[in-house]
């Protein structure tokens, strides 16, 4: 979303296109490059936060065969960058999911060498399922910003009943509050894009809502001079 703020083309709208999830994964299969040299300007802020999440939760096991191997969700993990690798190098067993099958190609060949704990998920993060209390963590860098509004409240909602009790969710909103945007060719030609955000406050309310207890709520500028408030929460 970083860019598209200070874009002409972007475009708000009242109500959200119909076909909003086959749009964004057309368009992220074919900008995947351009996509992932962007998202590496922020790199520095992914692995802030993820190294937060990380003090927060108990020193895990350095056995990598351990059944109390810790559980890490990413929505939208893209290719798996640094974020990804980050709770890999921790002995994180991570789910990966990301609804273009482009950016999982490039996460699988990114990260051979953590293949045995790193799964990867194709599709709406919306069609996700895992057991209640199964998760350590979950983790969405500039992903639930492409839901339309409803869907993050309900998918809010599901996180906390996946993760553990102690599990950590940690995910960065919009501080700008926006129904729906798109941008017709962000990143390319090709690079259709949606966006929505309940806005900085709403945003941080809607996680407290679904029952998890707020561990950190900082806002920051990214490279494109976007706002985003990073949220870490923790199941009660």
């Amino acid at each position: 979303m970083a860019s598209a703020i200070s874009t002409p083309e972007l475009k708000r709208y009242d109500s959200q296109p119909s076909d909003i999830k086959s749009r964004l994964a057309t368009s992220y299969n074919a900008i995947a490059p351009q996509y992932n040299t962007f998202t590496a300007t922020h790199d520095t802020l992914r692995l802030t936060y993820t190294q937060k999440l990380l003090s927060h939760l108990p020193q895990p096991t350095q056995d990598p065969s351990s059944q109390l191997q810790p559980k890490a969700l990413e929505l939208g993990c893209g290719a798996c960058g640094s974020g990804t690798r980050l709770l890999l190098s921790h002995n994180f067993h991570v789910t990966g999911n990301d609804i273009s099958s482009a950016q999982l190609e490039l996460a699988r060949a990114n990260n051979e060498d953590f293949k045995d704990s790193l799964e990867l998920k194709e599709g709406d993060m919306m069609s996700l399922t895992f057991p209640d209390a199964s998760l350590d963590a979950v983790v969405a860098f500039y992903s639930i910003i492409h839901l339309p509004r409803a869907e993050q409240v309900v998918l809010i909602s599901r996180i906390a009943g996946w993760l553990k009790p102690g599990g950590l969710f940690l995910a960065n909103f919009s501080e700008a509050e926006a129904e729906g945007s798109v941008n017709e060719k962000w990143l390319g030609e090709k690079g259709w894009m949606f966006w929505s955000s309940w806005g900085g406050e709403q945003s941080v309310e809607m996680v407290e809502d679904a029952g998890l207890e707020l561990l950190l709520r900082e806002v920051s500028r990214d490279v494109a001079d976007a706002d985003f408030v990073w949220v870490l929460g923790r199941k009660k």
